[in-house]
């Protein structure tokens, strides 16, 4: 209560409190400054005059013309020579060196191995002179101000070395218990002030993961309200999913929604390149947490420490991802554990989790994110167009409609190209070309609007397309074009056709088959049209070629090889061979190659039939280069099956929607009418012909019955 009334006291005073003081940061980077600068200066200044190099047999020659003063060995490595003043300008007549004098030496300079090889050399080339004109070497030994480097300069580097490792980076040892402080852990903590301004109202499309999440954070605001029925605390959450689902933004969520301590740090945090330090930095993880317990861990792509132990390791070593895994096990669910800890994690990766990790008792919750479906990603589309200035033309169910099988992230990349594109074409909002532009590069890359192409190619890429968009058009199961394009985009596209396909888990064979047909459309178009083949249906090849050895190996929907699956869920990494025969390899191969050629005759076929509608078509598309399914249905006519495309399914769902509110509002308008009526026609009908309700007769009372 005092300190409370004395910080009242002093807001009322004007008196500011007193910031502590920053930490002294930068001075070891002034020293190492003030070090570089002063070995720098030193070099400088006490630089030795340059001198002009010769070699051994040059030297031998002025010895023997008698032109050398004086010799000095330096250091018995170094041999410095001056020359007699009467000689000097023999040699350096034209080319005085820089900064030697002329009048005075030395003048040259040259290494020796040795200096008693070097004496002997010398008195033997003076063997014939009189003494009195011999030369003689002198040594002589020299230090420089850089020479303590070999000695006490060593011991001083290492010394201030040590000073920097242990105390200014790692805090003399610091948490952990571990040297350079290195053990420490690397989570970022969320509390209070720095509370994340992400909540569940800004995460759309997964409302059942919500659901759960949600259930989570309840139980640590109000955890009375389950431990009074017997409930326990769940000890994890495991959000799985394809990448730009959601799962990192469901977490931020999480720590917005909390109001609890968050812990938020990646897999690959605890690796390091010495043994033991991610096993240290899982336990000074957890002791952190405890100290604030309740609290959350959350760790992003977990599938970097938790393998499956044992993968991918040699027989007899000592991985250090598996200690470390080791260390998160028992933290997670061991005997030293402690409750108020929640743990939350996120992987694309399942399969390559270890089974240990996944049990109950340390992940009880695996929360699935898939890519959302069409009503999720309106909700999705609803959430990234509110920073946004739109047209009156943009739908969010006409936009979700549009993008099938586009995560969170993709959905999010498309609003923003929308509005960059908008921006650049000077708009004040954003409509919907924009956002057709934006799904275009976002599918098939940014235009290349001065590419030459060659006529011919064009032409051959208009028939190809055409192709796809007419087989699709007569094939009942296949799903149509909604947009089709000849103009190039991104690095090898010079076309691309986008489909619609509906929101369905399960195919039949006749369904795939149809899809196979379409694909193989561009290849049989080129065939039939010009009587060859071209590489621009290199990747639907491809596609098809995984679709039919799928359909023959994972789906078992071939005749020959029966109800068989060769796919391995688990993906495991120790199988070398293939789990069938040869005898059945090449069954395989020959199914396949019987599926694709029944697909491609099927394909000519229908494409043969329908030449003149797969000439209009191109020619169409040579002519405008982008066509629409509306275009499609105009040039070709309507599809001649009852059931409707998922495009047109939506346009006549919203067609019959506003029918419906037109009818219901029609007939509110009716009843409004109707029931306004009513009272002027009663008071009318009282005003002209009163009426007189008599007394009704009093009834006579029966007799008593006499027993």
């Amino acid at each position: 209560m005092a300190k409370q009334g004395n910080s009242k006291n002093t807001k009322r005073s004007g008196i500011q409190p007193r910031l502590p003081k920053k930490p002294a940061g930068g001075m070891q980077s002034w020293m190492i400054i003030g070090l570089v600068i002063a070995m720098v200066s030193m070099f400088f200044f006490t630089k030795q005059r340059t001198l002009q190099e010769i070699n051994q047999g040059q030297f031998e020659a002025m010895v023997i013309q008698k032109e050398v003063q004086s010799v000095v060995i330096v250091n018995d490595k170094l041999v410095e020579v001056s020359l007699k003043p009467n000689f000097v300008a023999k040699y350096f007549k034209n080319s005085p060196p820089g900064l030697v004098s002329v009048k005075q030496g030395p003048h040259f300079e040259f290494p020796i191995i040795s200096k008693e090889g070097f004496e002997h050399f010398l008195e033997d080339r003076q063997k014939d002179f009189p003494r009195n004109e011999r030369i003689f070497a002198t040594p002589e030994t020299r230090t420089g101000p850089l020479d303590w480097l070999g000695t006490w300069g060593f011991f001083i580097l290492m010394g201030l070395s040590f000073y920097f490792l242990f105390f200014r980076m790692g805090g003399g040892g610091g948490g952990g218990g571990q040297l350079f402080n290195i053990g420490r852990s690397k989570a970022t903590l969320i509390e209070g002030e720095s509370k994340v301004r992400v909540t569940f109202d800004d995460v759309a499309g997964l409302d059942e993961a919500k659901e759960e999440i949600q259930e989570i954070v309840e139980f640590l605001k109000f955890p009375k309200k389950f431990t009074d029925l017997g409930g326990k605390i769940p000890k994890g959450a495991l959000l799985v999913g394809p990448p730009g689902t959601g799962k990192t933004l469901l977490a931020k969520a999480v720590a917005g929604e909390a109001g609890v301590p968050f812990f938020s740090l990646s897999g690959s945090d605890f690796v390091e390149m010495f043994v033991g330090v991610g096993a240290a930095r899982v336990r000074d993880l957890f002791k952190q947490a405890k100290e604030k317990a309740p609290c959350i861990i959350f760790i992003d792509e977990i599938d970097a420490v938790g393998r499956s132990r044992g993968r991918g390791q040699m027989p007899g070593s000592n991985d250090e991802r598996e200690n470390t895994l080791n260390s998160l096990l028992v933290e997670m669910d061991g005997f030293a554990t402690d409750s108020g800890i929640i743990i939350m994690a996120a992987t694309n990766r399942p399969d390559v989790l270890d089974a240990a990790l996944l049990r109950p008792g340390r992940f009880d919750r695996q929360i699935s994110i898939d890519k959302p479906d069409i009503i999720g990603r309106e909700a999705i589309f609803k959430v990234h167009l509110k920073p946004l200035k739109l047209a009156a033309d943009i739908d969010p169910k006409e936009l979700s409609a549009q993008t099938p099988g586009f995560a969170g992230a993709e959905i999010a990349n498309v609003c923003n190209e929308a509005a960059l594109i908008a921006a650049r074409r000077s708009k004040t909002a954003v409509d919907m070309d924009d956002f057709q532009e934006a799904m275009d590069r976002v599918i098939g890359g940014l235009e290349k609007k001065n590419k030459i192409i060659n006529p011919l190619e064009k032409k051959i890429v208009a028939y190809h397309e055409a192709g796809h968009a007419i087989a699709g058009w007569f094939l009942e199961h296949a799903n149509p074009l909604v947009k089709v394009s000849i103009v190039p985009r991104g690095v090898a596209a010079l076309g691309y056709a986008q489909y619609l396909p509906k929101e369905q888990f399960l195919y039949r064979t006749e369904q795939l088959m149809d899809e196979m047909c379409v694909t193989l459309g561009g290849r049989a178009a080129e065939e039939i049209v010009f009587g060859k083949i071209s590489t621009g249906a290199q990747n639907d090849l491809e596609r098809i070629t995984k679709l039919a050895y799928s359909m023959v190996t994972v789906y078992g929907m071939n005749d020959k090889l029966g109800n068989i699956s060769y796919y391995d869920s688990k993906g495991s990494d120790y199988q070398f061979s293939k789990p069938y025969s040869e005898t059945t390899a090449r069954e395989i191969d020959e199914e396949v190659r019987k599926i694709i050629a029944e697909a491609y005759a099927r394909t000519k076929k229908l494409l043969t039939s329908k030449k003149d509608k797969l000439t209009i078509l191109a020619e169409q598309l040579l002519k405008k280069e982008v066509l629409f399914q509306s275009d499609l249905e105009e040039l070709v006519g309507p599809r001649p099956f009852e059931q409707l495309t998922s495009y047109q399914e939506f346009i006549k769902g919203e067609t019959e929607k506003k029918r419906k509110d037109a009818k219901d509002e029609r007939e509110l308008a009716e009843t409004v009418k109707r029931a306004a009526k009513k009272p002027a026609a009663a008071k009318a009908e009282t005003e002209v012909e009163p009426v007189v309700k008599k007394k009704p007769a009093p009834r006579k009372k029966a007799p008593k019955k006499e027993d």
